[in-house]
């Protein structure tokens, strides 16, 4: 694996929340006695993230089981086992059983320059669409501003998608959290938002919600439908995929799921 994809990898890593419990509270240590019958490497399994807010973690793959803990939306665990619908995971000291459609591995990578959006499961490349951009690439403080087009620049940075859109005007959207903590901290820093703007993205960033998108520092960034598939500059801050792409990423793109853009 590139170094590059390394620390793509280890950025989205760095995104989701850690938090270490134990099940030590499962009458007769159930949790130690089913995860100790089998075999796990808990430092080199994959990495999956919660798409559920407060999925229950079991004591054995079966609802009805003790459960002493859930996972938080976005939360990081390893995946050591999967078998029928269920995950064995970790996460700190927890270890136990998550339904398989509460968890994803799935993330997107958007290279600017080469108008590329590549799909991962982890660490495998699983599929690469065209996309068209925006019509400025250039450092633009002020980002997909409506009447401002030499600031319809696409953000870079790490972000996740806060919202799915099935009725969007540009067939189906994915709408990202930008404007994120860290583009707060940059507009805050160049003056172009309030203290009490500020505020408003950071929590919304900690929550994982939807940031306020209509400050000086722009808003509404998406992966959309409507693209030409011939990889042209048109769109507003956004990157525009062919529908039937889109399609593809509608089945396996959950909101939670981490978007990498690059320059």
């Amino acid at each position: 694996m590139s170094t590059r994809l390394v620390l793509l990898l280890l950025a989205l890593a760095a995104s989701l929340p850690v938090r270490a419990q134990t099940l030590a509270a499962v009458p007769g240590g159930e949790a130690a006695s089913s995860a100790s019958a089998r075999p796990a490497e808990p430092d080199t399994a994959p990495v999956y993230y919660a798409v559920r807010n407060a999925a229950r973690v079991h004591v054995r793959p079966d609802s009805t089981s003790a459960s002493a803990s859930r996972l938080a939306f976005r939360e990081g665990v390893r995946v050591l086992e999967e078998e029928g619908g269920w995950s064995l995971i970790q996460q700190g000291r927890v270890r136990g059983y998550v339904r398989s459609d509460a968890l994803s591995n799935v993330w997107l990578r958007v290279d600017k320059s080469d108008r590329l959006v590549y799909v991962y499961r982890g660490a495998e490349l699983i599929r690469t669409f065209p996309a068209d951009v925006s019509t400025s690439d250039e450092d633009k403080e002020r980002r997909s501003r409506l009447g401002e087009r030499d600031h319809y620049r696409i953000p870079e940075g790490v972000y996740f998608i806060c919202r799915k859109n099935a009725r969007s005007q540009y067939y189906r959207a994915f709408v990202l959290n930008y404007p994120n903590q860290e583009d707060g901290a940059r507009g805050l820093r160049n003056g172009l938002i309030t203290a009490e703007e500020y505020a408003e993205i950071v929590k919304a960033d900690l929550f994982f919600q939807e940031p306020p998108m209509g400050t000086a520092l722009g808003g509404l960034i998406e992966i959309h439908g409507s693209g030409s598939g011939r990889q042209r500059r048109w769109t507003r801050g956004c990157v525009a995929l062919r529908n039937v792409h889109m399609d593809e990423l509608w089945e396996i793109v959950e909101v939670g799921t981490p978007v990498v853009i690059e320059p």
